[in-house]
């Protein structure tokens, strides 16, 4: 018995053993400079590793036997080589730099073959994905209007999303999925380069800033099994990655001129370089129109700089800030009645927006072994956020110019600090990985609500002292503080399937402090009542979210992944106190939460086709919603009354079950029918989600037993694109079935004349043509949104920017013109 025990330890011990790297560097086959971050791909095992700045990489845990190579660097020509693995080996890659002279066709042909392996693989930095719902979008393979960030076209590929468009040249960023509010993406964990740029992460998660497309690798979309690393949020993660430093460069300049529709007008200029070891990178982008609608005015500045420093092969710091400052008027919001009539028109015209956004982020990343990774993230915000105008909710009801206007001001100052340690161990004769980390959240952000100046431009000074009696005032500090901790281990069983199970600890602390009035008048103005009330809350809670993904290689290519997670969403700063004439806030409103579960199967079939197809549930209890209800109100003696309004209520409505199927494929029909036709590219790409709901319990009156708010049954793009030589043109549909915007489920009143803010959105199907062509140094873009000149709409406000229906862009164009030294 000891003899087999032994012998058992001794095969254990030999497999586990027998394991061996292939390490080496990637140089350029022309100037001998190392290459960074060059992709090395075991096409073999479907195994994949990147290269540092230095082109150093290394691969580990290789079994004996000969595997097939692919080193990959987007400047440069592919290099792959058999080698033969029977003990730790050595490989240098040169890489032949790609001649100028390739067309376009081919660029993008290549970088197709390229990228069709970038997807997020199972760990990044000090990341881990694996067994989750992932998309990679990548900027260098979108056609579309990157000047005016039209979102249906850069996000064409992710699959289920519900985009609100705007028309202020991607200004703000509006999406959500799964029955998600699409409102300035509230209900993702939005970052940049891994650290956050909402205004605050939990009390206001709303992302005022968006980083232009011009300006990005890749954005990152991690769905709701997400909340384990990112936070506890139902939609996941959204991170937007920066163009990197270019390598070989001292300096690169790139200028982006664009034009278009209603005196659009873009510039987008950046320089990046890399000296010795400092790297650099920075843009400017400046945005102005007029919007498609009177009193719609924009004009925008953001920049962004970005500094690193490699002290050593395993040392690394980088600072980052961004700055954004733009100005909007906002022609507000149509009731039904007047969006068909005209949805050009506009009775706003005193309604502006403001903000200023400053974000730093300071980056240290080291390598304390060759197994153990180490990263922190320090960042910080100070910005401001501001809104005047006119928004009562009779949306038909004309601005009176003699009047004050509502202002609302809000200054956001918050921190944080996020740490992570990834480490690489053997387990039952595989890798596994394992990632600890913890987060510290410190937010003091304050907002100040009351009457604006009579004038008719972008005041943003209260004018108390003019208008004395203004109902609507209010001023509040809003402390915020997180601690979180979080876990993940891949363990490896097989070489073909692993198991990730996840912890999140979280401690919030959320606060408010301060006072509104209330002021009570007669029928000739004279003021009954003056009253401040003080109204301090306090939401503290600590939970644990646990969660576990899978994933099962069928082969090289091709993967089977299973997750679910818990999902939290703790009230925010408008749950807890708002003085708006839309809606009222239940003032026991709790903390949401539920899980997400997605099962699905992704890969490639050969270099045909690439798909992802998947199922997926999401349990929502506790889900915050609106109701029309009387309006009720504290009186002089504290006592609960109804006031005689009907209003818009927000609270907890009920529990809520979402469930649907979401399916992509691009199939490359050049590689299928026409492989040798090496100039030219033609594939056909389709989208779609299809999506049930239903509120399974509430204690609202005519809830139960509906369908959840935004959430169109049917979502779908389909487009096709073709390429000859430099030439490049993509065709895109996108089609979304009608949904609802409350609990209740109002439908559409056509004969609405008064209010715009209840009742269903229509279905609406909209085309997109854009095209591109390469010369040398140069790159032309051109387009044309919303091909067939329907009138639509997505978003139904009851606030800013309305109240009301909110009309989307008719028929646009844009034009585009690049240079690069």
């Amino acid at each position: 018995m000891k003899l087999k025990a032994f012998s058992i330890f001794f095969l254990v011990t030999f497999f586990v053993q027998a394991q061996y790297s292939l390490s080496g560097k990637i140089l350029s086959s022309d100037s001998g400079e190392p290459i960074s971050n060059a992709e090395v791909w075991n096409k073999t095992i479907g195994k994949m590793t990147v290269a540092d700045v230095n082109g150093n990489f290394i691969m580990k845990d290789l079994a004996v036997g000969v595997y097939q190579f692919a080193v990959f660097s987007y400047d440069y020509e592919i290099e792959e080589r058999q080698i033969s693995i029977n003990l730790d080996t050595t490989a240098e890659f040169r890489l032949s730099p790609l001649a100028e002279r390739l067309s376009e066709v081919l660029l993008t042909n290549r970088r197709e073959q390229i990228f069709a392996l970038r997807q997020l693989r199972k760990v990044e930095g000090t990341a881990i994905y694996a067994g989750k719902k992932s998309e990679v979008v990548l900027l260098g393979k979108v056609a579309g209007n990157l000047a005016a960030n039209n979102a249906r076209q850069i996000y064409s590929q992710v699959v289920g999303l519900n985009i609100y468009d705007n028309g202020d040249a991607g200004l703000q960023l509006n999406i959500g999925g799964r029955g998600l509010d699409p409102n300035r993406t509230q209900n993702f964990n939005t970052r940049q380069n891994g650290y956050d740029i909402s205004a605050d992460v939990l009390g206001y998660p709303e992302s005022y800033y968006t980083p232009p497309p011009e300006a990005l690798r890749e954005i990152q979309v991690v769905r709701g099994a997400a909340s384990l690393q990112y936070g506890t949020q139902f939609g996941g993660l959204i991170n937007f990655k920066f163009k990197e430093p270019v390598p070989d460069k001292e300096i690169e300049l790139i200028s982006r001129q664009s034009v278009g529709s209603y005196n659009l007008f873009t510039s987008f200029n950046s320089l990046s370089g890399t000296i010795g070891k400092f790297s650099y990178y920075t843009y400017y982008n400046y945005k102005s129109g007029e919007g498609f609608r009177p009193n719609s005015e924009y004009d925008s500045h953001n920049a962004f700089a970005y500094i690193g420093w490699k002290f050593n092969e395993k040392t690394k710091i980088s600072f980052e800030y961004t700055f954004l400052d733009y100005l909007a008027q906002q022609p507000g919001g149509l009731t039904d009645a007047q969006f068909y009539e005209n949805p050009n028109f506009s009775n706003r015209e005193r309604n502006w927006f403001d903000v200023n956004w400053n974000l730093f982020a300071l980056k240290l990343q080291h390598k304390i072994s060759e197994r153990t990774d180490f990263s922190l993230n320090i960042f910080g915000l100070d910005a401001t956020r501001k809104a005047v105008g006119f928004r009562e909710n009779r949306v038909s009801q004309a601005d009176d110019p003699a009047a004050p206007r509502e202002l609302l001001v809000d200054n956001f100052s918050n921190w944080g600090a996020e740490a992570r340690v990834l480490t690489r161990y053997n387990f039952l004769g595989e890798e596994s990985v394992l990632l600890f980390g913890s987060k510290y959240y410190d937010a003091k952000n304050n907002q100040r609500q009351g009457p604006g100046s009579a004038t008719a431009g972008p005041d943003f000074d209260f004018a108390k002292q003019q208008f004395p009696s203004y109902s609507r005032q209010s001023e509040f500090v809003f402390p915020n503080k997180n601690l979180a901790f979080f876990g993940e281990n891949i363990f490896n069983i097989t070489n073909r399937f692993s198991i990730t199970p996840g912890f999140r600890y979280e401690y919030i602390n959320t606060q408010a402090e301060g006072d509104y009035k209330f002021i009570l008048e007669d029928l000739a103005g004279n003021i009954l009542v003056n009253q401040t009330i003080p109204d301090n809350r306090k939401f503290d809670r600590n939970f644990v979210l646990l969660g576990i993904g899978s994933s099962f290689n069928l082969n090289t290519t091709n993967e089977l992944y299973a997750n679910f997670s818990q999902n939290y969403r703790s009230v925010t700063f408008n749950d807890i106190r708002v003085i708006n004439p839309v809606f009222q806030v239940d003032p026991n409103i709790k903390d949401e939460e539920g899980f997400t579960s997605d099962l699905g199967i992704r890969g490639r079939l050969k270099d045909f086709v690439s798909y992802d197809f998947s199922v997926f549930a999401l349990k929502y209890n506790k889900r915050i919603g609106e109701v029309l209800k009387s309006e009720t109100r504290e009186n002089a003696q504290g006592e609960v009354e109804e006031t005689g309004r009907i209003v818009r209520f927000r609270g907890n409505i009920g529990d809520a079950f979402i469930y649907g199927l979401e399916t992509f494929a691009d199939w490359n029909l050049r590689n299928t029918f026409f492989d040798s036709a090496k100039n030219y590219k033609l594939n056909v790409f389709i989208n779609a989600a299809f999506t049930k709901s239903e509120y399974t319990s509430s204690q609202e009156v005519n809830v139960k037993g509906n369908q959840v708010e935004f959430i169109p049954e049917v979502n779908l793009k389909t487009g096709l694109n073709f390429g000859y030589k430099n030439f490049l043109a993509g065709l895109q549909y996108t089609y979304l079935s009608s949904q609802f915007t409350d609990a209740t489920n109002a439908p559409q009143d056509l004969n609405d004349n008064q209010r715009g803010i209840e009742g269903s959105i229509p279905a609406y199907g909209i085309m997109d043509l854009s095209t591109s062509y390469s010369l040398g140094k140069f790159r032309i873009e051109t387009g044309i949104n919303n091909l067939l000149d329907k009138s639509y709409f997505t978003r139904r406000a009851t606030g800013y920017p309305g109240p009301g229906i909110i009309p989307a862009q008719p028929l646009t164009w844009y034009a585009t013109l690049q240079i690069k030294l």
